[in-house]
This record gives C-alpha cells, sequence and structure tokens, in this order.
C-alpha cells in the first residue's frame, strides 16, 4: 500500500539535510566533539600533572586564552563573507591541531600560554564557520539540520568523556600524552573530510558569467550601505540579549554541582547525573522539537515558553535549599529539567534569528558577531552564577525572572517592523509593481533576489 500525499515517510523524517555535505559535515562535527571530550576534560589535569602548572597559573592560562578567543567569531565571520567557508575550516582545524601538539614541546608557562591562546582563536571561529556552513548546505532546512547536530554531538561529548576517563585509569604521564595527540588528530581526520566538501552557494558572493571578468568564479557581492552588524542597533541589541540567555551553560555546568555541594542535602552523587540527564534530553528531544523552531515567526513565538522555563527553574533550585535529602533531589531534577529544556528551545530559536535577521550579503559578518554571544559567556557566566550560589536561594529565582524577561525583550525586540506603505514604497523588481508583504518579512533591505522555484519552503516560513 502507497503511503498518503499527506503523510511524511519514515525514512525521510530521519534525512540529513543538505544532502551529501550536509551529511559529511555532520561527521566531521562528531569527530570534533569526540576529540574535544577525549581532551578538555583531562586538560586541568595535563596543566597540573605534566607541566606543573600551579592553579593561579592555569586559571591566568585559560583567561588569557578566552579573552584571545573572543575575537575569533567576528573574525572568521567577516573572512566567510570573502573566502570559501570550507576552506577557512580546513585552515582552522589545522591550527587547531597544530596548537595542541605545541604544547608537548614545552613546559614554559609562557609558551603554554601563546599556544593556548593561539589554539582558543580557530576554535572560536570554527562554530561560526560550521554554523555558517550549516545554514547555507542546509536552506530552509536549517533548523532541523542544527538539531540534529547538536543531538549528534552530544553523542560524540560523550564517547569522548568515557574514552578519556577509561584511559586516565592508567594515570600516567603518557595517557595524558596520548589523549592529547588523539584530539590533535581528529583534526588532521576533520580537515581531510572537510576538503571532500562542495562549498555551498553563499548569498555573499556573485558568479561572473564565462564572460565577465572573473572568468566564471565567485566574487565579492556589492554590500548594501549599513548592512553591517556594527551599525545594526536591532542586531547588537538582539546579540546582546542573547549573552544573559546562553547562561543556562554555566547554570548547568557549574551552578548546578556548586548549588548541590553547597546549599542542598542531596547527595554529591547528583553532581554528574546532571550533566548525564542533560545530554540524555537534548539526544531525545532536540530533533522532535525542531519543528517549534522552523520559521522566524515560530522562533519568536518559541521566547515565551522558554522564560516561562527558565523561571520555573530558578524556582525549583532555590526551593531545594530546603527539605531533606529525598525533596532536595526531586526539586533539583525538575530544575535540571527545566534549564535543560530551555536550552533545547533557546537553541532552536537562536539559530534561526541569528540567521533570519541578517542579510544574506552581509551573513558571516551578522553570525561572527552573533558568535560573540557564546564567547562572552564563557567568560561572564561563571561569574554570575558563582555569586548567585554564593548569595544564597533567593538568587535562583531573581536570576530566572531575569532570564525570563530577557526572552520577552527580545521577543518584542525582534518583531516584525511595518511594511512600508503601499503608495510610497517602491515596485518590487520584477513583480509588476505590486507586491505582498510577508507577515512576519524582516525589516526591507537592498538584497540580492532570493527568489526560488515555486513549492520550496522559504526560510521565514512563506
Amino acid at each position: 500500500m502507497q503511503p498518503t500525499p499527506s503523510r511524511v515517510p519514515f525514512v525521510r523524517r530521519l534525512a540529513v539535510p543538505g544532502g551529501r555535505d550536509g551529511r559529511l559535515m555532520l561527521v566531521v562535527a562528531i569527530i570534533d566533539k569526540v576529540g574535544t571530550g577525549l581532551w578538555m576534560g583531562v586538560a586541568t589535569l595535563y596543566f597540573v600533572y605534566v607541566t606543573h602548572l600551579s592553579v593561579s597559573q592555569i586559571g591566568l592560562l585559560l583567561g588569557v586564552s578566552g579573552i584571545l578567543g573572543i575575537a575569533g567569531p567576528p573574525l572568521a565571520g567577516r573572512l566567510a563573507d570573502r573566502f570559501p567557508v570550507t576552506r577557512l575550516l580546513v585552515a582552522a582545524q589545522l591550527v587547531r591541531g597544530a596548537a595542541l601538539v605545541a604544547l608537548l614541546t614545552t613546559h614554559d608557562f609562557g609558551l603554554l600560554v601563546l599556544y593556548s591562546a593561539l589554539g582558543a582563536l580557530p576554535d572560536r571561529a570554527s562554530s561560526v564557520l560550521t554554523k555558517l556552513f550549516a545554514a547555507r548546505v542546509a536552506g530552509p532546512q536549517r533548523v532541523r539540520y542544527q538539531a540534529i547536530q547538536r543531538t549528534a554531538v552530544n553523542i560524540g561529548w560523550a564517547v569522548g568523556g568515557t574514552g578519556a576517563a577509561a584511559v586516565l585509569t592508567v594515570g600516567t604521564v603518557l595517557a595524558y600524552q596520548v589523549l592529547l595527540l588523539a584530539n590533535a588528530a581528529s583534526y588532521l581526520v576533520m580537515a581531510v573530510l572537510t576538503l571532500r566538501c562542495t562549498e555551498p552557494p553563499a548569498p555573499g558572493r556573485v558568479v561572473a558569467g564565462p564572460g565577465g571578468a572573473a572568468g566564471g568564479k565567485a566574487l565579492p557581492a556589492a554590500r548594501p550601505e549599513g548592512a553591517t552588524p556594527w551599525r545594526d542597533r536591532r542586531y547588537l541589541a538582539f546579540t546582546g540579549t542573547e549573552i544573559w540567555l546562553f547562561l543556562d551553560d554555566s547554570v548547568l555546568q557549574v551552578g548546578f554541582p556548586l548549588w548541590i555541594v553547597h546549599a542542598t542535602s542531596a547527595p554529591v552523587g547528583l553532581a554528574p547525573l546532571v550533566l548525564v540527564l542533560n545530554s540524555v534530553l537534548v539526544i531525545a528531544l532536540q530533533v522532535p522539537l525542531s519543528r517549534f523552531g522552523e520559521t522566524r515567526a515560530a522562533a519568536r513565538r518559541l521566547l515565551v515558553p522558554i522564560s516561562a522555563v527558565f523561571l520555573t527553574g530558578g524556582v525549583a533550585l532555590a526551593a531545594s535549599a530546603g527539605g531533606g535529602p529525598w525533596f532536595a533531589t526531586g526539586a533539583v531534577v525538575v530544575a535540571a529539567v527545566a534549564f535543560t529544556l530551555a536550552e533545547i528551545l533557546h537553541s532552536l530559536s537562536s539559530w534561526e534569528l541569528s540567521v533570519a535577521l541578517a542579510p544574506p550579503e552581509a551573513q558571516g559578518a551578522y553570525l561572527g558577531v552573533h558568535g560573540l554571544a557564546q564567547s562572552a559567556q564563557r567568560s561572564l557566566g561563571p561569574v554570575v552564577v558563582g555569586a548567585a550560589v554564593s548569595a544564597g536561594p533567593l538568587a535562583w529565582p531573581v536570576l530566572g525572572a531575569t532570564l525570563a524577561l530577557a526572552c520577552l525583550a527580545q521577543h518584542r525586540l525582534v518583531r516584525p517592523k511595518a511594511a512600508p506603505d503601499a503608495e510610497t514604497a517602491p515596485p518590487a523588481a520584477g513583480s509588476g509593481g505590486s507586491a505582498e508583504a510577508a507577515p512576519d518579512a524582516p525589516e526591507v533591505r537592498a538584497r540580492p533576489s532570493t527568489a526560488k522555484p515555486a513549492g520550496v519552503r522559504q526560510p521565514d516560513g512563506s
């Protein structure tokens, strides 16, 4: 019996958007997280037991690396509007691997800081380049692709972390060196696979015809005046709210362990289980929930339930400070589920809005600026969460309320701007002097034509 036309076949629902290149880049992302999982969990221990750095030196090393890494996203985004994103990714992967191997060559503190900082720059740049590649190769299905990718990389993290734990049972200097080299080797494998990917069409480049001056090569498109994120006050404000909304990462990784140990009667063993629960929920729910953020309008609507979930998580964490072990454990689990759900839904909303609000001809530069939000959160988040733990139970509902207010502010910020009056607006090119405004269309900009064949779903849901 043939399936009815209204039903999507199961195999098609499982398909990875972007065809062969989408699948290949998904494999690259998994290898990246397996390698990173092998190394990141033991990096601090490597600096303690192998290079014999003090705690203050390790803190300074990580701090300097984090500061330099902040420059990675905007630099990568700007370059991606001018050069092939696949080649930039390969360069970033090779530099990451080289900087990591360089750590094996010295125990000198100054050189270790230098090599770590040089590795942080392409590391942060790679996240923006990968996101840009996914947005280009998956097109209107970019939200689903991002959901599949997040699910896959969580599995990669788990595999890498498990491998690191197994190797560390040996506990020798050689064991740490093997983990470092395994991560460095993963970058080489990633570069080889990335080279096999076809460069996706970039709205920021135009192709000169065979008779043109470029001989058919891609050239940077002429960018309309003002098409820069640094003069786009709405996009900058959107990115500013994103810094605060990405705090869920620090709450889960830093806040929960500290709070469980210092303020609740829950067993200490619950701390690592919270991260396991987080990974399991992301793997189970990220793809199914992606359908709620597939358009700009849908992504904007998600901000309201996200605000409620953030507030629920804050109240539950505050409640966990009272009662016996069972009550505290239950409250912590409720809070962990709430913050994980907020993380999942926010990742969908953030992904779609960051792309939809960016003009195609400057997409790389815009996504580079948006990447600053996560980089800034990595520096700001632990400080904010540490202060909340120190302040006591009432700090968590306050933090949850501020996160909820940030969601509602962003909901208003990204609302569609009113279309120009029909009598004063210039006619759309090729429309015969009339055009119908989409209900959730972004502000009107001078853009290259993005017309698609009939039947192809547009990113904004039109």
